[in-house]
């Protein structure tokens, strides 16, 4: 029995680590679609998601099978359950990559969003997070975690620079309000990106914290 699951611990395992490569992934490009004016790549990252999507029902099956079936004791149980509410914010995570090319695809060639240097950084910082969260994750490593946790101030500070920017162009160029509000909608969705994968990191240290306890006796 407990090499059967095991095996399914494993196989969860590798099904998580392909979920967050996939995410990573997707806000790379999306990421790219969007500086780039990509039309083409935005459409395909929101087609996309629909994997994304799968690998998210798959790993839920997973552990459900590994909770009604296995009767996991209290440090596999907290494996399992971390697994399932790091699957929803990884889930979260490819919805705003499609939620982000989509506003690439609206604003089409006219974006100013080179312009906006904060939601440039936000970008850059929240692939930082996204990247060390799945990592603390696969190398079980707290630490690392914490950093993620800690690395999300950053990311709202600039969240607050980039509405001031939003704000400034909207009292300038009362015209360019519309493409201002679809300016502001990315950098929330970048600030959200953050949250998630600040979420993804306090799981990890929920799911070791057991077994620091055990190294602890």
């Amino acid at each position: 029995m407990r090499s059967k699951f095991d095996e399914q611990l494993l196989e969860l395992n590798k099904e998580m680590i392909e979920m967050g490569n996939k995410i990573i992934l997707s806000i790379k490009n999306a990421i790219e679609a969007l500086v780039a004016r990509d039309e083409n790549m935005a459409k395909a990252i929101m087609e996309s998601d629909a994997e994304v999507d799968h690998l998210q029902k798959k790993i839920e099956g997973i552990c459900f099978n590994l909770l009604i079936q296995q009767q996991p004791v209290a440090r596999d149980l907290r494996t399992v359950t971390a697994a399932m509410k790091m699957v929803t914010d990884m889930e979260r995570i490819g919805d705003h990559a499609a939620d982000i090319s989509e506003m690439t695809i609206l604003m089409g060639q006219n974006s100013q969003i080179d312009k906006f240097e904060h939601i440039s950084q936000m970008a850059t910082e929240t692939m930082i997070m996204l990247n060390h969260s799945i990592e603390a994750y696969v190398e079980k490593n707290v630490i690392k975690a914490k950093e993620v946790i800690e690395h999300d101030d950053i990311v709202d500070d600039l969240f607050v620079e980039a509405k001031k920017d939003v704000i400034e162009l909207i009292l300038n160029s009362p015209s360019e309000g519309e493409g201002a509000t679809d300016i502001l909608m990315i950098a929330k969705y970048f600030e959200r990106i953050g949250d998630h994968a600040t979420n993804i990191a306090e799981w990890v240290i929920y799911s070791l914290k057991q077994k620091e306890n055990e190294d602890e006796v």
